[in-house]
């Protein structure tokens, strides 16, 4: 909410409070999901950042997923127009969010190169960066597991500090994770982003 907003809800409250109920009253008939894309549109519209990383951010803890984020921006181009519309994406870019990375919606994303296999022993944990990106990366018997190391919760960027065992926990708001599987098991229902893996000349590559 704005500062404007905060400030009328507090000097008029009585009127204020009736338009909020209005908008309330009107929604009760949709899902969660569409009411999200709703308050996103709107907000893209008045190209009101904060609202819109608010919003955005609900919409993704609702279930919404990127592809219908975007398909509900590019449905509205008629009322929108295309500045607003690259206005909203060059936002979502800034986030930097890993579920809206080109390899997550089914592109082909891009191979990077995180570190040397030799020498790794099978149950270690590494923290690395690679490319600007902070990765989880576990190897077991079977193979490699490269993870982003941001919590799917709010996108907290989870330190080698918060590794113990094999479980790592964001720090912000507890959401536990198995770091052999990248399931979520205290807190939270969302897994770790796990990113395809490969090794070639005895490099580790991850994509995305």
């Amino acid at each position: 909410m704005s500062d404007a907003l905060n400030y009328l809800v507090k000097a008029r409250p009585d009127a204020v409070g009736h338009y909020f109920a209005f908008l309330k009253a009107c929604g009760k008939h949709l899902d969660p999901k569409t009411r999200d894309l709703i308050s996103i549109i709107t907000k893209v519209h008045a190209q009101t950042e904060r609202g819109f990383k608010q919003y955005l951010g609900r919409a993704l803890r609702d279930g919404v997923t990127p592809m219908e984020v975007l398909d509900a921006l590019l449905m509205a181009f008629p009322a929108l127009g295309l500045a607003k519309i690259v206005w909203a994406v060059d936002i979502i870019l800034a986030m930097d969010l890993p579920e809206f990375q080109p390899a997550a919606l089914g592109a082909e994303g891009t191979w990077h190169d995180v570190m040397p296999t030799k020498g790794v022993k099978a149950g270690s944990v590494q923290r690395v960066d690679c490319d600007g990106r902070g990765l989880f990366v576990y190897k077991d018997a079977k193979g490699w597991r490269v993870y982003d190391s941001r919590c799917p919760h709010q996108t907290t960027n989870i330190p080698h500090l918060a590794l113990q065992g094999t479980t790592l926990t964001c720090p912000k708001h507890q959401w536990q994770f198995d770091i052999r599987s990248g399931e979520c098991i205290a807190k939270g229902t969302s897994p770790l982003r796990q990113w395809p893996t490969k090794v070639e000349k005895g490099r580790l590559y991850a994509r995305w």
